[in-house]
């Protein structure tokens, strides 16, 4: 049996905590960073031409936006904030306390739920001009400071 890390935890909690919603987990070695991608579906029944942050227009029935959250270890790399729905710190090879790694998911399920929600709101508003799923550090912090059953770390991963 292999040997727990923060990337097994973390595809448990994710698995348990989000139920229908898409996920993957991208380890990018390099860089000692960790990204969890989500997807969300709505249908564009207005069939509304949508612009992507990039530029590219879609009248497509379903619609697919995707953001991601990304660890990474502060003494490897600092990435830029403005790429993802929140970035997160890890304690080198140390990894993370699972109790972060369980309210890492707990409150993205809550994020996800109410884009999902947003998401249908800015599709049947033809006035809206944005929609980008909302990570508050507050309320991560609650859920946090409500999760610390555990002060057991999983390491980061070995190659």
């Amino acid at each position: 049996m292999k040997k727990e890390n923060m990337l097994t935890y973390l595809e448990q909690q994710l698995e348990k905590k989000l139920g229908n919603y898409d996920f993957a987990i991208d380890w990018h070695t390099k860089s000692h960073t960790v990204e969890v991608i989500v997807v969300l579906y709505a249908q564009n029944q207005a069939e509304q031409a949508i612009e992507d942050t990039v530029g590219t227009q879609t009248e497509e029935e379903v619609i697919e936006f995707e953001d991601s959250l990304l660890l990474f270890d502060p003494s490897k790399s600092t990435p830029p904030t403005d790429d993802y729905l929140a970035i997160l710190p890890f304690e080198g090879k140390k990894g993370l306390p699972k109790h972060t790694i369980t309210a890492i998911a707990t409150y993205l399920n809550d994020v996800l739920t109410e884009g999902e929600s947003d998401l249908m709101d800015f599709l049947a508003d033809d006035e809206a001009e944005i929609f980008e799923l909302n990570w508050q550090a507050e309320a991560f912090e609650k859920i946090l400071a409500a999760t610390k059953e555990s002060t057991d770390y999983v390491a980061y991963p070995k190659y």
